[in-house]
């Protein structure tokens, strides 16, 4: 109980931590995007929250929650009653569920939860519950506490906008934020029979929101490297809306003992080049600092659903179980950190995909 309702560190709440609806009829979706990586296994359960047109009555209102499993294993399930979802406006807080309970969704003991929810989920910053029953047979249970450490920036200083300050006037559809770039995990999930219990697991989150869609998009994350327990990785692009026009724009954010490396268009030149699937390369160069990030795969991924102009539709392809490679230099090319993992998650998403994509951004770009 008391790990539920723990006060989260205020000092590593990032901006964006709570949920954007502002109650319009307008074409809107949040989601959220939880994972827990279990490096003496080798497996990883990634957790993906949706909610479309919560004002309800639309033709794509509602909700989902998909979650890739072991061995990159897929299990979805919908929760059409927006009535049934609620979220905290000003922290991270969330949950969707079928339940017999005629009160209004609210955060739950984890007793009351097991007790009075038939299926569904609820999340904080520090608590991560839910069950999920498919039709065919397949089952998910969970429930683990979590200890941030890393969220979006320098220990000790304020916490940053994923996308920069500009993100928050809403220019940029869709918004992004890295929630909590690493965290360790406790607790158990089960699935399909099988329980994974583990402590101090390596955990992440992250979400994005907004009135439209990437057309386009790329994503590497790990916080799971061999050697190296204090790094985490998070490093994406795409091509997104502002205001009247399409930009492509990619970041790479590494927090590694205690200090935040941030490469943004703003303060590097980012180039990027992507295989429709099976390799993902990205470099830049700041003033300070220049990094390489390289991901690989030879599995094939699974097809993952995302919100889309025609609600939520299978838009993107994910491995949790990719190779990546990372190194940083300083300005005088002394190595600063090279580390790897074959626990890396990588995505492509939106396309067309139809041959290698390779541009960039910043610097002269």
């Amino acid at each position: 109980m008391n790990r539920l309702f723990k006060s989260p560190n205020l000092s590593l709440q990032t901006p964006h931590s709570g949920y954007h609806w502002d109650g319009s009829n307008r074409r809107f979706f949040e989601g959220w995007y939880y994972r827990v990586t279990l490096p003496d296994c080798g497996q990883t359960f990634a957790f993906m929250f949706s909610i479309e047109d919560p004002i309800g009555g639309q033709p794509y209102s509602g909700g989902a929650a998909q979650i890739l499993g072991p061995d990159d294993q897929y299990l979805c399930r919908t929760f059409p009653d927006v009535s049934r979802f609620w979220a905290a406006k000003d922290t991270l807080a969330l949950g969707h569920w079928r339940s017999a309970d005629p009160r209004i969704p609210h955060l739950l003991s984890p007793e009351d939860f097991n007790r009075t929810v038939d299926e569904g989920y609820q999340a904080t910053a520090t608590w991560h519950q839910g069950k999920l029953r498919e039709p065919n047979g397949n089952v998910a249970e969970w429930q683990y506490s979590i200890q941030p450490i890393y969220g979006w920036g320098d220990v000790n200083k304020p916490q940053q906008s994923t996308a920069g300050f500009l993100s928050s006037l809403q220019i940029f559809e869709p918004g992004w934020q890295v929630l909590m770039a690493h965290g360790y995990a406790t607790g158990h999930i089960d699935w399909n029979g099988k329980r994974y219990e583990f402590t101090n697991a390596p955990a992440y989150g992250e979400k994005n929101w907004g009135g439209a869609f990437p057309t386009k998009w790329f994503w590497l994350n790990c916080n799971a490297f061999d050697n190296e327990p204090d790094l985490a990785l998070t490093a994406g692009g795409g091509r997104r809306g502002v205001l009247w026009w399409m930009e492509s724009v990619a970041m790479i954010g590494i927090h590694y003992r205690g200090k935040f490396y941030e490469f943004v268009p703003w303060n590097s030149e980012i180039n990027w080049v992507m295989q429709p699937w099976g390799f993902w390369e990205m470099t830049a160069k700041s003033d300070e600092y220049t990094v390489i990030v390289r991901g690989t795969t030879e599995l094939p991924g699974t097809p993952l659903r995302a919100p889309t102009l025609e609600g939520l539709a299978f838009a993107c392809r994910d491995t949790m179980r990719g190779d990546v490679m990372v190194e940083v230099r300083d300005r005088s090319y002394q190595l600063i950190l090279e580390a790897k993992s074959s626990l890396c998650g990588l995505e492509t998403g939106g396309g067309p995909w139809n041959e290698i994509w390779a541009s960039g951004c910043g610097g002269s770009h």
